[in-house]
């Protein structure tokens, strides 16, 4: 598999397959598919860059897009899904637009040291305990939920169910000041757990400044490690930040940098030079 930057392909006989994470890098996504497909492939594409519909209009003809492509392709292939769609309805978030916001469980799916699900707490109890039988039956180790839990759902029950099996980063959101009641009892849960497991994705720039600044500090002082991401327009085709109320591009990059590089150990944000 060959993999750069949101974007992966790899070959199983005649068929190339085409991931693209990232709006993007739709237009190198195109660009791949076409010099595939005059290579003689079956090219087939999918992934989460593809959720304007002008985007997937650009591949017909050249890739086949969707349905059963969205169930195999994956950045990595380590990675697998045991099921799609979050019933929260983030407005920021692409997962309502493609998966919708109601669950899709995938019972017979593979067990690989990823798992890419939306929403692992919001799941039904029994289906929790599912996965985790099934990871076990397989006999693979499970490294890493990467989108995370959700600090609604999150409770006692849900730590109790995967600590005993999970050994990989808590990963959670904490997007707006609004859910600040919610991340702090997420954070009493996994008190016992080090900073360095409790990853948490900041959304920045959908908010004044103040409001996001306070949500990072607070992920500091409540013991976890912030993990900043400007918000970008859903179906962007530029890597730019959307800049609103009192943010600029350059305020949004710098407070990414700082967080994502941990110079907040050592260096107050109103004391960061670049």
């Amino acid at each position: 598999m060959a993999w750069s930057g949101g974007l992966a392909e790899w070959i199983e006989g005649d068929t190339a397959f085409v991931s693209v994470a990232f709006s993007w890098r739709s237009n190198d996504a195109f660009a791949r598919c076409s010099w595939l497909k005059a290579g003689g492939y079956r090219v087939r594409v999918g992934g989460s860059g593809l959720v304007d519909r002008r985007i997937r209009a650009q591949f017909e003809g050249v890739a086949e897009i969707g349905g059963e492509a969205d169930a195999i392709i994956h950045h990595n292939p380590d990675a697998t899904f045991a099921s799609r769609g979050c019933p929260v309805g983030c407005y920021f978030c692409i997962v309502p637009r493609m998966e919708g916001t109601k669950f899709t469980l995938i019972p017979e799916f593979t067990p690989r040291p990823i798992l890419c699900d939306n929403n692992v707490s919001a799941l039904p109890g029994d289906y929790q305990d599912y996965i985790i039988e099934r990871y076990k039956e397989f006999n693979v180790k499970l490294e890493d939920i990467n989108s995370g839990f959700e600090p609604h759902s999150f409770d006692e029950t849900t730590y109790a169910r995967w600590k005993p099996f999970y050994r990989g980063a808590w990963r959670f959101a904490f997007d707006e000041m609004k859910e600040e009641k919610q991340v702090k009892n997420m954070f009493r849960i996994l008190r016992n757990e080090p900073a360095g497991k409790k990853r948490v994705y900041v959304l920045i720039g959908n908010e004044p400044f103040e409001s996001c600044y306070e949500r990072v500090l607070k992920v500091i002082e409540w013991g976890g490690e912030p993990h900043v991401q400007p918000m970008i327009q859903l179906g962007a085709l530029t890597k730019k930040p959307v800049v609103q109320f009192d943010w600029t591009a350059q305020k949004l990059t710098d407070m990414a940098r700082w967080a994502n590089r941990w110079i907040w150990r050592t260096v107050k944000f109103e004391d960061y030079r670049r």
